[in-house]
């Protein structure tokens, strides 16, 4: 992936890569029952946690989200090849990726989430020359699904009864995707 020029600064937020000082922070808030909760992989320990965010071979980029020096939500991008027929999938390599987050409930209903989700979007389209993010939530998980439809994010997919939560139950799931073009000619 082309390397980010950090900090990406919004209003009232700092955006940066993850360094292992940021661990303790993360830790604290992603271990709370009501993160864990809608969260695909919930981390059982602080080494867990550790691992993952330092794993190399997913190529993964993890966004640490700031406000002031509080490290207060992370956002994922995780880089995709977009779906291509065989003689055409060399030049669809690394054109979308897939996002992801979890923020600290302490600092909820502020918009803190959406300013930090929209300008992760701009980072893919500007910085990264990404043609498509997509992004996938439970139905049940309501906050999630109305952050991307607050930033412009179409739904595409409402998938029944396909995703089996950690309660034990099969629950419904959302697909949002937004295109480069369509993120460009949005008011």
């Amino acid at each position: 992936m082309t390397p980010i020029e950090w900090p990406v600064r919004t209003e009232r937020l700092s955006l940066r890569g993850y360094t292992r000082d940021d661990l303790a922070a993360l830790w604290a808030y992603e271990q709370l029952p009501q993160v864990q909760h809608w969260l695909g992989w919930a981390p059982r320990t602080r080494d867990e946690l550790r691992d993952a965010m330092e794993d190399k071979s997913s190529n993964t980029t993890h966004v640490m989200v700031r406000l002031a020096s509080t490290v207060i939500g992370h956002v994922m991008v995780m880089p995709r090849d977009s779906w291509a027929q065989t003689d055409v999938a060399i030049r669809a390599e690394g054109l979308e990726a897939e996002l992801g987050w979890m923020f600290d409930p302490t600092y909820g209903g502020q918009g803190y989430a959406t300013e930090a989700v929209r300008a992760t979007i701009e980072l893919c389209f500007d910085q990264l020359k990404l043609r498509r993010v997509h992004a996938g939530c439970f139905a049940d998980n309501t906050a999630s699904w109305r952050l991307m439809e607050r930033l412009g994010l179409r739904r595409e997919e409402h998938s029944r009864s396909t995703a089996l939560h950690r309660d034990g139950t099969w629950h419904d799931g959302f697909t949002y995707a937004l295109l480069r073009e369509e993120w460009l000619t949005s008011p």
